[in-house]
């Protein structure tokens, strides 16, 4: 299957997500019911639905986007590679912007696809309702509705490295680390990005560790793909230009 993708073709991505209020508190009593609810699916007996809403991030009904990072590799020989974020407190304003990314990217790219780990289960299905919930209309190579599964242009590195295991979880720290590829949690890891977002208010930290995210991703599929590694002097971030 990897024989046939030009990597040119691929925008890797990934995204960062936090409650949507900083408080459950903060909640309409609607939500503060269903989020009793949701939590007692995964709280122990001791804990209350208060205690576990830093979680809250992971769900999309409970959760937002307040990142999402792409890269692509813009020259081959020798290769190059351009990381790009669309972030900030309006998750709207971040959805809307990224898809007019990625109808450009596909406009360009006849045969593009998506690439994240983990992507299937968690970043397309989490950006596609949170468009559905901001009134945006989701991008076609983020609509999976009706297609088959082959007209789907989505690739997953962790289910790449499953190797039909369904039954298996390979997190992208322990995949890099094991590939000998510079881990992208050197600074922070998925479970402080709530409290960074919201008691140091320091996004453009949680901006950085999900372009490390995007870079690691890229070059997880790259050794797949028995290609070369992306060097230090041919990366690029134009969000930090």
């Amino acid at each position: 299957m990897l024989d046939n993708i030009k990597v040119e073709d691929v925008l890797f991505l990934d995204i960062e997500t936090v409650p949507e209020e900083s408080s459950s508190d903060n909640l309409d009593q609607a939500m503060k019911v269903l989020w009793e609810k949701k939590s007692k699916q995964f709280r122990t007996a001791e804990q209350t639905s208060s205690d576990v809403y830093e979680r809250a991030g992971i769900y999309s009904e409970f959760g937002k986007i307040i990142c999402i990072s792409v890269g692509m590799v813009k020259e081959k020989n020798p290769m190059s590679f351009r990381l790009k974020s669309f972030y900030g407190k309006d998750e709207k304003a971040v959805l809307s912007e990224f898809s007019t990314m990625l109808g450009k990217f596909s406009g360009s790219h006849k045969e593009a696809l998506l690439c994240a780990h983990n992507g299937k289960e968690f970043d397309f299905p989490y950006i596609a309702r949170r468009m559905i919930i901001n009134r945006l209309v989701i991008p076609g190579i983020l609509d999976n509705a009706g297609k088959k599964p082959w007209e789907i242009k989505h690739l997953d590195t962790m289910d790449l490295w499953k190797f039909g295991d369904y039954k298996n979880y390979t997190s992208l720290d322990l995949l890099t680390s094991v590939l000998g590829i510079p881990t992208p949690k050197d600074d922070i890891d998925g479970s402080m990005v709530a409290g960074i977002y919201y008691k140091e208010d320091n996004l453009e930290r949680i901006v950085r560790y999900c372009e490390k995210d995007v870079l690691a991703i890229a070059q997880v599929l790259l050794r797949f793909m028995n290609q070369p590694d992306l060097s230090d002097d041919r990366i690029e971030s134009v969000t930090f230009a």
